[in-house]
């Protein structure tokens, strides 16, 4: 059983930035390639970004390409979501997820087999 836990989220103007960080408890944590989805008010949960284990190969949702990076620290169990020139539609709850599926079918909610239980972010206009 992996855990999850979410930090970094917040209150943010228009075209600030934001950290977002997933914590494991896992040290098999290296095993499993993470994503990155979010969910606003009334909508389906959202791909946004996914890393492969070794951390070598990402892969980014249309909507945050050139904004947001994911990245990932094996030797702290820690994957990281940076986010830059915020908008106000990317304001949703945030939450981090783990899988052992290849990153080809990442962007799939059903294929993450662990959760974190997710970080408010809001961009404020």
């Amino acid at each position: 059983q992996v855990q999850l836990v979410e930090s970094g989220g917040g209150l943010v103007q228009t075209g600030g930035s934001l950290r977002l960080s997933c914590a494991a408890s896992e040290r098999t944590f290296s095993n499993y390639a993470m994503g990155w989805f979010r969910q606003a008010p009334g909508k389906e949960r959202e791909f946004v970004a996914a890393i492969s284990w070794s951390g070598g190969r990402t892969v980014n949702a249309i909507s945050v390409k050139g904004r947001f990076t994911i990245s990932r620290d094996n030797a702290k169990n820690t994957v990281y979501l940076q986010m830059n020139s915020l908008k106000p539609e990317d304001t949703a709850v945030y939450y981090c997820a783990a899988t052992q599926v290849p990153l080809s079918r990442s962007g799939r909610p059903s294929e993450y087999d662990y959760w974190g239980q997710g970080t408010q972010v809001t961009v404020s206009s």
